[in-house]
């Protein structure tokens, strides 16, 4: 995963409506969910959620697939370990981030 990928992904994250619903995905696991279901246990517009789950789709958080004449929807694991494997290895140079609370002080 480069930077420009990392910068999309939390983009498409740094957004109330957009990580509730990839919470969501995360939490249906691979049954994954369909555009109604969400939009309904969520209690999000339709038109509002599909912005939503294209912003997601576009970022590569999120995978469809067509099952019948439904949509389905999954959160893509793969993308979300590489997403936090980048973070702990660039971010924290693979060690634990522990911040010392007096040198945060102003």
């Amino acid at each position: 995963m480069d930077s420009n990928d990392v910068v999309k992904s939390l983009a498409a994250l740094a957004q109330p409506v957009r990580l509730q619903v990839f919470r969501a995905l995360v939490v249906s696991g691979q049954a994954g969910l369909t555009p109604g279901t969400m939009a309904e246990a969520l209690h999000i517009p339709t038109n509002t959620l599909s912005f939503h789950l294209k912003e997601l789709t576009h970022a590569g958080l999120v995978t469809q697939e067509r099952s019948s004449r439904h949509i389905i929807y999954r959160a893509a694991y793969q993308r979300m370990n590489e997403l936090l494997g980048y973070l702990t290895e660039n971010c924290c140079a693979g060690a634990s981030c522990d911040v010392d609370a007096a040198s945060c002080r102003a």
